[in-house]
């Protein structure tokens, strides 16, 4: 059914690039916040913030904070962290993350797409009646579930807004994951993951769940199954055809 395993109750969704493709509008964002401050760091000479190249590898999935410091490191860039309460303005881990999350609220507002797949495959899993939740590192997966009008399919929502009020490391830690399974009351071999990051897999696969269903997004099949996926698909609409 559905393309999952037998006993399947609950399905865990990522929400930037399984469902919606918010992932182009954090890509943009992020580009944008790099850009601008590698540009006043190192001059007209600065290196681009490649959204091939550094996107998968350095913020994918991750927590905004954890993002932004990953990616700084791979430029040998160590910045103070600085607090949440750091404007946008303010040259810390904290500041710069707050700058991102700025650029993706204005890009959210001007539109965000849901992938027909995605919805048809939510349609679906709606009517075969197994609960569902969206599992994100975002802030703003409450207000994207609600522009998009998903929010209809989805019965509980752990993202990271949750995940610093419960004191949740981000992915790829299983922790999220694994509290939106015990939110919905279902085993954690009844539930499966969706994700489409490398650190979204990773968490699914350490969460000892009954699948992990890797979304291939940016052509990182292999990687994928390398990081933990059971099955890899190019659009959730492919598992309605396994069915």
């Amino acid at each position: 059914m559905l393309g999952l395993p037998d006993g399947a109750r609950a399905c865990l969704f990522d929400l930037d690039g399984v469902l919606t493709d918010t992932a182009s509008v954090h890509a943009a964002a992020w580009k944008q916040m790099f850009d601008e401050y590698l540009r006043r760091r190192d001059g007209e000479d600065f290196t681009p913030f490649d959204v091939a190249a550094d996107y998968g590898p350095y913020v994918d999935g991750k927590p905004r904070l954890e993002g932004t410091r990953s990616f700084l490191a791979s430029r040998g860039v160590a910045l103070p962290e600085g607090t949440p309460d750091d404007d946008a303005d303010t040259e810390t881990l904290w500041g710069l993350s707050t700058r991102k999350n700025d650029l993706v609220q204005v890009k959210i507002t001007e539109g965000v797409r849901v992938y027909p797949g995605s919805r048809r495959y939510l349609e679906a899993v709606r009517e075969a009646g197994l609960v569902t939740a969206v599992v994100s590192s975002s802030a703003n997966a409450e207000q994207i579930l609600r522009v998009t009008g998903l929010e209809t399919f989805i019965d509980h929502r752990v993202d990271g807004v949750t995940a610093r009020e419960r004191g949740l490391p981000g992915k790829p830690a299983p922790d999220t994951f694994i509290a939106a399974a015990a939110d919905l009351d279902v085993d954690r071999s009844a539930a499966v993951v969706f994700e489409d990051a490398l650190a979204g897999v990773q968490a699914g696969h350490a969460g000892g769940f009954g699948a992990v269903i890797g979304v291939d997004r940016l052509d990182q099949a292999a990687a994928l199954r390398e990081h933990g996926a059971d099955v890899v698909v190019t659009d959730l609409a492919d598992l309605l055809e396994r069915s």
